[in-house]
C-alpha cells in the first residue's frame, strides 16, 4: 500500500509539471502565431501585433526564464517594435549564456542588427565579426558586416570633409581678420597723412601771415630817389605859394591906387 501511494504522488507531481509545461508552451505557441501573422503582412509594420507576441513570450519566460529559445523570440519581438536597446540586452545575454555555436552566432547577428539600427557602427561591426567567428559560412552576416563597414567609411569621409570645411572657414576668417587689420592700419596711415597735410597747410598760412606782417625792405638807391622826389614836390609847392602871395600883393596895390 505504501509503494502504491508513493507511485501515486510521483504520477501526480509529473502530471502537474506536465500541465505547467503545456501552459508555458501554449503562451509560446500563441506568441509565435501572432509574430508570424504580423511578419507575413509586408504592407506595414504591425507593432501592436508584435507587442501582443511580446506579452505572450514574457508569460512563458516567467515560468522558464533561462529558456534561451524563448528569450530569443522575445528579443525578435522587441526588435520588431524598434525597442532596440531592450532587444540588444536580450541578445547580449543569449550570446553570453549559449554554448551552441549556431545559436550564439544568431544571437550575435541580431545583436549587430540592433546596434546598427542605433547607428552604433563600431559596435555592430564587432558583433557581426563575432557572429562569423562562430559561423564563418553565414552569408547574411557577411552581407550585414560589409554594409556596416561601408556605412562607417562614408560617415568617416563625411566627418573628414566637414573638418576640412571647418579648417577652410577658419583660414578664411583669419584672412578676413588680417584684411580688416590692414584696412584699419591704412585708415590710421591716411589719418596721419591728413593730419600732416593740415599741419603743413597751417605752417604755410603762418608763413604767409608773417610775410605780410613784416615791413618790406627797400634798397638805398630807391630810398634816395623817393627822398629826392619828396623834396622836388616840396619846392614846387613853395613856388606856387610864393606866386600866389605875389599875385595877392599886386591886387591890393591896384585897389588902393584906384
Amino acid at each position: 500500500m505504501k509503494g502504491f501511494r508513493y507511485l501515486f504522488y510521483i504520477f501526480f507531481l509529473l502530471s502537474v509539471l506536465s500541465a505547467h509545461a503545456q501552459n508555458e508552451r501554449k503562451f509560446v505557441r500563441q506568441g509565435n502565431k501572432i509574430y508570424e501573422r504580423a511578419l507575413a503582412d509586408t504592407t506595414k509594420l504591425d507593432t501592436a501585433a508584435f507587442s501582443r507576441a511580446e506579452v505572450a513570450y514574457r508569460k512563458a519566460i516567467e515560468k522558464r526564464p533561462d529558456d534561451l529559445k524563448w528569450n530569443f523570440n522575445l528579443g525578435d519581438a522587441l526588435y520588431k517594435q524598434m525597442n532596440l536597446e531592450q532587444a540588444k540586452s536580450v541578445f547580449e545575454e543569449i550570446a553570453q549564456k549559449s554554448t551552441d555555436k549556431a545559436e550564439k552566432s544568431k544571437a550575435l547577428h541580431n545583436l549587430g542588427n540592433s546596434l546598427l539600427m542605433q547607428n552604433k557602427l563600431d559596435e555592430s561591426i564587432e558583433a557581426y565579426k563575432n557572429a562569423l567567428r562562430q559561423n564563418p559560412a553565414d552569408l547574411e552576416t557577411k552581407y550585414n558586416l560589409v554594409y556596416a563597414m561601408n556605412l562607417k567609411k562614408k560617415q568617416d569621409q563625411q566627418k573628414k570633409d566637414q573638418n576640412q570645411n571647418k579648417d577652410q572657414n577658419k583660414d578664411q576668417n583669419k584672412d578676413q581678420d588680417q584684411n580688416k587689420d590692414k584696412q584699419e592700419q591704412n585708415k590710421d596711415q591716411n589719418k596721419d597723412q591728413d593730419q600732416n597735410k593740415d599741419q603743413q597747410n597751417q605752417n604755410k598760412d603762418g608763413q604767409q601771415q608773417n610775410q605780410q606782417q613784416q615791413p618790406q625792405k627797400i634798397s638805398k638807391e630807391n630810398a634816395e630817389r623817393l627822398l629826392q622826389a619828396l623834396q622836388n614836390d616840396e619846392e614846387k609847392i613853395q613856388d606856387k605859394v610864393k606866386k600866389a602871395k605875389a599875385e595877392r600883393a599886386q591886387e591890393r596895390k591896384t585897389e588902393k591906387d584906384w
